[in-house]
């Protein structure tokens, strides 16, 4: 009996195998992208770096510690960078 549970078990993981891979060869013939995969193709878009004026570290601004400095904007790696800024 458990030899028949497990031979349908394994026929299952086969037949759903077998029916993914003709699904993703029919989606890659016909051009349409998987579910979930990202819309308008291509790498996203470039961010320019900015360096730490502390120690020179390049930073995203989007995920930098920030503080405004004569009206524009400065980015820092770390909060030690900041405060050796603030500091000075």
């Amino acid at each position: 009996m458990a030899r028949f549970i497990l031979f349908v078990i394994l026929i299952f993981a086969a037949a759903r195998f077998f029916w993914r891979l003709v699904e993703v060869v029919l989606r890659g013939a016909m051009g349409t992208p998987a579910p979930g995969a990202r819309r308008g193709g291509g790498t996203p878009a470039a961010v320019k770096m900015q360096p730490c004026p502390v120690c020179g570290t390049y930073v995203v601004p989007g995920k930098a510690i920030s503080i405004v400095s004569g009206g524009a904007p400065v980015y820092f790696c770390s909060d030690k960078c900041r405060a050796d800024y603030q500091s000075r």
